[in-house]
């Protein structure tokens, strides 16, 4: 991608960055606000939807709920003190390496996923049009459509 100078910046690539913030923004507080009607704080129902979402070849850990997490190993390590207390998460001793521990959600995190997870997808759905019609504004640096929520 071709980094514009500074100055060729335009009205309209501060209102397409802007509205972009915007739909993230929204969808953050939609699945905030999700989690929370689940009795999850947003941290944790992210942390349970890295462990479902892990697709390699070595099981999670800490480490790589930190990395998928963005937040340093001991804070992962509280967060998953906190969903195995509460029931959502497992975690057992790595065979390959014992100083690693593994992680496995439980079926009461598997239910509250699933029910998250719809509603989410249904969410996201809605948004798609709005979010796809910034992004391709952004990646062409064209005009389009001042406010895509106004539909």
């Amino acid at each position: 991608m071709v980094k514009k100078p500074k100055d060729d910046l335009t009205d309209a690539d501060y209102e397409a960055l802007s509205n972009l913030r915007y739909t993230l923004r929204r969808f953050m507080d939609f699945s905030a606000s999700a989690a929370q009607e689940e009795g999850l704080p947003a941290q944790q129902h992210q942390a349970l939807l890295a462990i479902r979402g892990h697709r390699g070849e070595d099981a999670m850990t800490i480490g790589l709920l930190a990395e998928r997490l963005l937040i340093a190993p001991h804070s992962a390590t509280e967060l998953v003190g906190r969903l195995v207390t509460a029931g959502y998460v497992s975690r057992r001793t790595d065979p390959a390496d014992k100083r690693r521990q593994t992680l496995e959600l439980t079926e009461k995190a598997i239910d509250v996923l699933k029910r998250l997870t719809a509603i989410h997808l249904t969410e996201i759905r809605e948004m798609a049009p709005q979010l796809i019609a910034i992004l391709q504004g952004l990646q062409a640096g064209s005009e389009f459509e001042a406010d895509p929520w106004s539909r």
